[in-house]
């Protein structure tokens, strides 16, 4: 595998030097226009309509995320997460204990922690809400952290931490600090491409900043699929589709020739 976007040794290089960029997607075309323009990290969930995605973007430093749930032991982790590996990710994030992480590390996955509002764990920390606005939250955070970087992960995803928390927990450890909404001093920022693209209707998160109105381009499309339909149904009935420049003729002998075998028979 050739390494031509950021490795794993360029990322760890840049903490404290500037920000990395990093977002999710769901579709390729997406991570071809982040790649496009020149986003850092792109990420996505491994599962099988996606693992191509990493081949698609060779430029840039790709992540697969392994499902929650999908893996009950650490061995069905990790032998997902070289999967994941072969399908062309450099970096694997898991939202599992650190004793999965360590035996995952342990054989060389680059592994992206996550701690804050986890959401499948979010009952633990009193729903969808900030993580460590309390000292026994911001002391259970820092314990983990401490406890995901002796498992060996070299990032972890922050999501929802107070800034300022954050910002502390930065200084304080060797792993590439990821924000998703825990502020500006954290390693990378972190976006969800619907949120950015403006994909989603209603609630937007408040870690989120909207860049473009998908959600109304879509709509507008929504209509003219309809309209383009309704125009098609109208030609149909009418007798104005299909025309002859829609239809493939044959020569005059040929058919004449062809209908006499008819004829014959």
């Amino acid at each position: 595998m050739s390494f031509a976007g950021l490795t794993v040794m360029d990322l760890r290089a840049l903490k404290g030097i500037r920000q990395i960029s990093f977002v999710q997607v769901a579709r390729q075309e997406e991570a071809e226009a982040a790649s496009e323009a020149g986003m850092d990290m792109i990420g996505t969930a491994f599962i099988p309509e996606r693992a191509h995605f990493a081949k698609a973007v060779p430029e840039t430093h790709f992540q697969f995320g392994l499902p929650w749930g999908k893996h009950a032991t650490a061995e069905e982790a990790l032998r997902d997460a070289m999967a994941a590996m072969e399908a062309g990710g450099q970096s694997i994030y898991c939202a599992m204990s650190p004793a999965i992480i360590e035996v995952l590390a342990r054989e060389g996955v680059p592994i992206i922690c996550h701690v804050g509002l986890v959401p499948p764990k979010a009952a633990w920390t009193g729903g969808y809400r900030a993580v460590g606005k309390t000292m026994e939250q911001a002391l259970g955070l820092w314990q983990q952290v401490k406890d995901f970087e002796d498992a060996g992960a070299y990032a972890v995803e922050m999501e929802v931490i107070p800034s300022r928390l954050a910002a502390e927990i930065t200084k304080r450890t060797s792993m590439l600090t990821i924000s998703l909404g825990s502020g500006a001093k954290c390693d990378a920022q972190y976006l969800f491409s619907a949120d950015l693209l403006g994909e989603n209707r209603g609630h937007v998160p408040r870690h989120a900043k909207v860049y473009r109105n998908f959600a109304a381009e879509r709509d507008r499309l929504q209509e003219e699929r309809v309209a383009a339909y309704r125009e098609y149904i109208a030609d149909v009935g009418a007798g104005a589709f299909p025309e002859a420049s829609h239809t493939v003729d044959i020569d005059d002998q040929v058919l004449e020739a062809w209908l006499d075998r008819l004829e014959q028979d």
